[in-house]
């Protein structure tokens, strides 16, 4: 028999979505607006300096769009400065000259003054060598940007220190790589316009501006960055965000803000990199270029050590194709009016809502890790009250398995692991832990209670679990990056050899949170037969962790935040946990709400969940904020927030793509389906069968009734777990956990010794509809409301009937019927 599940979940038309004309750039203009130029007006400090125009107008809807590259430009002076196709300002003498700008019958003019000086401007080390040298990835991780140089030249990643560069190109091999006196056959020069052999091939042009700096540079007498008394404050991106129509253009404007109040145009001096190359690119001068689908991106843009973000719209296809749209949603719940406004905004309607069935099912295995019984199917159906829902919401928080699915969880991401230990020894401590954890959900233990009673712990490990998580967590980089990805939601590995290539933290914010730990001690405490390993963790009176660059010994600080200022009697960990549990901090409770938005969604606002950073903004910043801060003001409570989430339209909606929605995988215009948790589809099926799984580890060590979720480590040799996914519990990154498609689950559900177990216990469901007096077609209803939570189809119960009427062994029939109902999709995943 065959269950469709495309055809039961099938694609229902709901209304379109979609925006009155105008509305969806978010703002409006008077019809009579024409298109305008930034800036309005350009001073230039000297001749070669240049400056990017941008031209804006209006479309028919009244959303504003890009017009550079529609628009003609001409100089008034060609001697004192020229103007590109594109809009590219290049001063070339002293003076003043005005920028004719034409576009749709109108002109406008942009007047224009380079500098006067009698002396050329330094050529700044930081601020235009080693830009340069970042475009044209010479110290890129590929190039002599990595840990080893190339051909024993070495430069520093993405010129994140200019001292180092500086005396790597200047000074090491004798100077030979620059010459002051013949500056124009300088190796650096000659070996990058490919004059002599380059292994890295050609990478500049003689008559491009980026050779002209670097030989100005060494003419001038190859200043260094000491001698500089300027530094890169911040970059601005014009426009910072823009909605685009599927294969539209939008020229980027990039100024840098430097210390003494100066800016300059930067655009083809920074680096771009896109984090959605299927919905935009974006060329080497900053020109955006939107692809044939819809969705949302952003552009990361960095100079130096400086970055910003460019964050885009493209509405899906079919919005483009209809001018008039209505909502249809009127809700007052925040999270919602967050959702409806980005809905319109990409011009896509969201799915039906789920029916009751569904959400049933999807609520339970979400917040408790367990299927609905068929009983629980069938009262919940029944129920007509309108908050029902609600209702199941509490009741689903107030069991036991909510607690105990949670600790699986976090038992995951702090890393309560049991291999490296004999099984004997080792699981004393990871269950105590793994109970510990259980009971602050099952409790209901406040969030920042609960981070600073793990971070903070001290003593012996049988009597304060916590400390269990130093078993696992025991070096300054285990501290640092499973604290930082834990808690912060930063992926900081990056940041302890160099600069973070894709975010702002140095080797200094590394090593400073390292510091924290740095008198963290341990000795051997008393073993006995409850924590055969037990350890005492302690502050020592002494400890120092040093850069590893600089040898400077570094201060206990926070992540982004201050130095701490403390005594010798004061424990760094709990100024730690002090600054990251406070309201505003920028971290901890936008962290939280992401995770838990990402369990119960399927994608995080920031996704990952865990890699919080400058290129990977969240895709609705107004939702994320709005959650954090009602999780701040709730006392860090996460049964509220998952009564929040559980509650709002987007968890509700089916999962059912329409003809609308069915490219969007960003903004939860519908329910986003996924493969049941390892832990999860084992427990499933052994309810389904009602045969429990006997776990391997010897007499009296996993008592009757214990569940995959209940188990403590993921040192229980079950091959069903690791090859549905179960994570090893090496870091603190949820990306461990794999819910990918593999041959091996395949053959894992054919030849499964333990499902072929449960499937002919004598004592099981199969063995007991074999011998049921109850008709067949009840039998089939109940089959269908265990292993899908509904009642099936007429289709499905005629094609069940035939099927088992026609058998000659009702026990092989029915253990066949429900073999075949495990294996489908509608069963391995939470739709």
């Amino acid at each position: 028999m065959t269950v469709d599940m495309p055809q039961r979940i099938g694609r229902r038309t709901s209304t379109l979505l979609l925006v009155a004309a105008g509305m969806i750039s978010g703002t409006l203009c008077a019809e009579n607006e024409g298109p305008h130029v930034v800036p309005q007006q350009v001073r230039l400090a000297a001749r070669h300096h240049r400056q990017q125009l941008l031209v804006t107008g209006r479309n028919q809807h009244g959303r504003e769009v890009d017009r550079t590259h529609d628009s003609q430009f001409r100089s008034a002076n060609p001697a004192v400065a020229t103007v590109s196709s594109s809009g590219l300002i290049n001063a070339l003498s002293s003076g003043q000259t005005t920028i004719h700008v034409r576009i749709a019958g109108q002109e406008m003019a942009v007047p224009v003054s380079i500098g006067t000086t009698a002396t050329e401007p330094q050529v700044s080390f930081s601020n235009e060598v080693i830009p340069i040298l970042t475009r044209l990835a010479c110290n890129s991780g590929g190039c002599h940007g990595k840990s080893t140089g190339q051909n024993g030249f070495r430069l520093s990643l993405l010129g994140f220190e200019p001292e180092f560069d500086f005396a790597a190109l200047v000074r090491e091999s004798r100077g030979r790589r620059v010459s002051s006196t013949q500056p124009a056959h300088s190796l650096l020069l000659a070996k990058a316009t490919g004059r002599v052999p380059h292994g890295g091939g050609r990478r500049l042009d003689p008559d491009s501006d980026y050779y002209r700096v670097l030989l100005k540079w060494i003419r001038q007498g190859l200043r260094g960055p000491s001698d500089e008394n300027r530094v890169v404050d911040r970059i601005s991106i014009q426009p910072a965000r823009r909605v685009l129509q599927s294969g539209g253009q939008q020229q980027l404007l990039v100024t840098a803000h430097f210390s003494d109040g100066r800016t300059r145009d930067v655009t083809r001096s920074v680096v771009y990199q896109t984090n959605a190359p299927d919905i935009a690119q974006i060329d080497k001068n900053g020109l955006v270029t939107t692809r044939d689908r819809g969705g949302l991106f952003a552009v990361m843009v960095r100079f130096g050590d400086a970055m910003d973000v460019f964050r885009g719209t493209v509405p899906f296809p079919s919005a483009e194709r209809d001018s008039v749209v209505e909502a249809s949603v009127a809700s007052e719940d925040r999270i919602d009016r967050h959702l409806v406004r980005q809905w319109r905004h990409l011009g896509i309607a969201p799915s039906d809502p789920a029916d009751d069935a569904t959400f049933l099912r999807r609520a339970a295995i979400d917040v408790c890790g367990t299927l609905p019984t068929s009983d629980e199917v069938r009262k919940f159906l029944a129920d007509q009250r309108p908050d029902k829902r609600a209702r199941l919401i509490d009741r689903l928080l107030e069991r036991p398995e909510y607690a105990r699915y949670f600790a699986l969880k976090w038992s995951d991401i702090l890393q309560n692991r049991g291999r490296g230990y004999s099984t004997s020894k080792q699981r004393a401590g990871t269950t105590l832990f793994a109970e510990w954890i259980r009971d602050a959900f099952l409790t209901n233990k406040p969030y920042d209670q609960f981070v600073s009673e793990i971070l903070t712990a001290s003593g012996g490990q049988d009597r304060n679990p916590p400390t269990i998580w130093y078993r696992s967590v025991r070096t300054p980089q285990d501290y640092v990056e499973s604290i930082a990805q834990a808690f912060l939601g930063v992926r900081i590995q990056c940041a302890q050899c160099h600069h973070h290539p894709a975010d702002r933290w140095s080797q200094a914010d590394y090593y400073g949170l390292a510091a924290v730990f740095s008198r963290i001690g341990r000795k051997r405490g008393f073993a006995d037969a409850e924590v055969p390993t037990n350890e005492i963790i302690y502050l020592k009176h002494e400890g120092q962790t040093l850069h590893p660059r600089t040898g400077q010994r570094m201060l206990p600080k926070a992540l982004g935040g201050p130095t701490f200022e403390l005594s010798r009697f004061d424990d760094p960990r709990r100024a730690l946990a002090r600054w990251m549990t406070t309201a505003d901090n920028p971290f901890f409770s936008r962290t939280i709400t992401n995770r838990m938005w990402g369990h119960f969604l399927g994608r995080g606002i920031v996704h990952p969940i865990d890699d919080a950073r400058s290129s990977n903004p969240a895709n609705n910043p107004e939702l994320l904020d709005d959650l954090a801060r009602d999780f701040v003001a709730s006392g860090f409570d996460l049964k509220h927030l998952i009564r929040r989430i559980t509650l709002s339209r987007a968890y509700q909606l089916s999962s059912t793509p329409t003809e609308h929605n069915e490219q969007d995988t960003q903004s939860y215009s519908r329910f986003y389906p996924r493969r049941l948790p390892a832990e999860v589809l084992l427990d499933g099926i052994s309810q389904i069968l009602e045969v429990e799984t006997t776990f391997p580890g010897g007499p009296g060590t996993f008592p009757p009734g214990t569940r995959a979720i209940d188990l403590p480590d993921e040192n229980v040799p079950i091959t069903f777990l690791d090859v549905f996914g179960r994570p090893a519990r090496t870091s603190a990154c949820e990306c461990e956990r794999s819910d990918a498609p593999a041959l091996a689950q395949a053959l894992e559900l054919v030849n499964s010794k333990e499902i072929q177990r449960k499937l002919s216990a004598k004592d099981g469901y199969v063995a007991r509809l074999a011998t049921s007096q109850m008709e067949a077609a009840a039998q089939v209803e109940d089959v269908f409301l265990r292993v899908f939570a509904r009642q099936p189809t007429a289709r499905e119960q005629q094609t069940a009937l035939r099927f088992i009427q026609g058998s000659t062994d009702r026990t092989e029939a029915y253990g066949s019927l429900l073999w075949a109902l495990l294996a489908t999709n509608e069963f391995l995943f939470n739709h």
